[in-house]
């Protein structure tokens, strides 16, 4: 039985559903930062979907409904970890290959580096940058999708691009380690 043939309302429901994959894919990824969990909640939640489609009331709103699925998949995940809150990281390998070795170089230390900082937020805060600068939901979506007020979704969003933009920004010269101090030549 094709799973996806119980989503088939319509051919263009059809298409959103399969596209929808990689994007439940994408955010869970961002969550957990282990690609065999991501891929396990994308799963669950998609299976969770096809078991409760009737529930789906309006196709236009499905992205939403998915995710909403995906958060739930993803706190329960939580809850059985719960001794442990956050979840180990595993580095990303980087399938792509650059003009340069040094283009690449670059491009992987800056991967590393904003992934790093990404890890060090709290997880309401990832779970909104996610959803709302890597998925392009609004605040609205965002916080039906959390469950969370507007104002939540606001104020985690802020705090968390602040956090982000202080761990990516250069040291100042005076705060770096490694600064020689000028001498004064008369």
């Amino acid at each position: 039985m094709d799973f996806l043939s119980l989503f088939d309302r319509t051919d263009g429901l059809r298409q959103r559903v399969q596209h929808s994959r990689a994007a439940l894919f994408r955010l869970a990824y961002m969550w957990c930062h282990d690609r065999a969990l991501a891929d396990d909640l994308t799963q669950e939640a998609l299976t969770k979907a096809v078991a409760h489609a009737h529930q789906l009331r309006d196709p236009a709103r499905m992205r939403s409904w998915l995710y909403g699925i995906l958060v739930n998949c993803w706190r329960d995940h939580l809850r059985a970890q719960r001794p442990t809150e956050d979840i180990d990281s595993i580095e990303e390998r980087l399938l792509a290959v650059d003009h340069t070795p040094e283009h690449a170089a670059s491009r992987t230390e800056l991967a590393t580096r904003v992934r790093s900082a990404i890890e060090q937020l709290p997880l309401g805060q990832r779970e909104v940058l996610a959803l709302v600068d890597l998925e392009e939901c609004s605040y609205a979506e965002a916080a039906e999708i959390l469950a969370i007020p507007m104002g939540t979704v606001m104020s985690r969003l802020c705090r968390g691009r602040a956090a982000l933009r202080q761990a990516l920004s250069p040291p100042l010269a005076s705060e770096r380690a490694d600064a020689t101090p000028l001498r004064r030549v008369k």
